[in-house]
């Protein structure tokens, strides 16, 4: 494959059309990538036979953990925790979803990288979670070399808080903290996405944008591009459940960082340190396959964000000048 622009995703290459026949995909990979190109989300059945007694699994070990009544039909759903982070360090059938070695495949030829899973949130309710867009939590250089995968536990209703999504927003400006006016390294901050909500409700006023939302049967996932305005319905019956894992995954040969605490303009990034869940082995941050030599400057740290905006694990260096040497 001839691709002039290998630091972009392939699916968000503006060249993918014209590449996509030259790839020698299956049907099905390629209405999968041009959906990601065209609408920045794509839906699939999760390659999983033994998914069903892995849901099962799943919800017998995480369920006391939220404590939350599930046994009565009519109990309120939303009153304990709604989201456990990194299971798969302790449950075998969450790190299996997330390490599914043809999503991983799948992913690869998509982004044209190799792809590996870092992070793990499991729900048994909606988030009702604001729009926003991971690529204010999860970037990298080259830029949108993340994705997530959502996967659906149980048919979901429409009352029990679906995810929307904004359909082709993947396309929008990406949210900086130098494109909104403010800086980001070492200022305090207790929500990640809150300073760029004004911005991503200005666009979709500008645009006439209206959500949708993804009534997923049991089984089905959601693949969605880093940029992808997206979020939790409210749920307007509390008694119902919507068990779902969602699963990071980010890509070979990148720096991996958090743009909200970042200045990228000063060279100042909030590096993340990052685990393969699918081996367990460490991901460097590299360019260019040269390892990222960073020195922290005296003094300077991002201030830890709050455990429900971000999640993951943190390695807090300011890069000051030149990150490659």
């Amino acid at each position: 494959m001839n691709n002039p622009l290998p630091g972009l995703p392939l699916v968000e290459s503006p060249l993918f059309p014209a590449l996509a026949p030259t790839l020698g995909w299956t049907y099905e990979e390629t209405r999968i990538g041009l959906d990601l190109h065209s609408r920045g989300y794509a839906v699939l059945d999760f390659p999983d036979p033994d998914l069903d007694a892995r849901i099962d699994r799943i919800k017998a070990n995480l369920g006391p953990r939220y404590q939350i009544d599930f046994a009565a039909s009519d109990s309120d759903k939303t009153t304990g925790e709604r989201r456990i982070q990194d299971a798969w360090r302790f449950d075998e059938d969450v790190k299996a979803i997330a390490a599914n070695t043809q999503v991983i495949a799948l992913l690869g030829k998509l982004y044209g990288r190799s792809a590996f899973p870092f992070q793990t949130l499991n729900f048994p309710v909606g988030t009702q979670q604001g729009a926003h867009t991971d690529i204010v939590h999860f970037s990298s250089q080259p830029e949108k070399f993340m994705c997530g995968v959502w996967l659906a536990m149980e048919d979901v209703a429409a009352e029990a808080g679906p995810l929307f999504y904004y359909s082709g927003s993947h396309h929008w400006p990406v949210m900086s903290n130098a494109l909104i006016g403010r800086r980001g390294s070492g200022v305090e901050l207790g929500s990640a996405q809150e300073p760029f909500e004004a911005a991503w409700e200005a666009l979709c006023a500008a645009k006439g944008a209206q959500p949708e939302t993804f009534l997923a049967r049991k089984g089905q996932a959601l693949i969605w591009c880093a940029n992808l305005l997206h979020g939790g319905s409210p749920q307007v019956e509390a008694h119902r459940t919507r068990w779902s894992q969602v699963t990071h995954y980010y890509f070979d040969d990148c720096i991996y960082y958090t743009p909200a605490f970042s200045d990228e303009a000063l060279g100042a990034l909030d590096l993340r340190q990052i685990t393969a869940i699918s081996d367990g082995r460490p991901r460097p941050n590299t360019y260019f396959g040269e390892p990222v030599a960073s020195r922290a400057a005296s003094g300077q740290t991002a201030p830890a964000p709050s455990r429900a905006s971000t999640g993951g694990s943190w390695l807090r260096k300011i890069i000051k000048g030149k990150a490659i040497r």
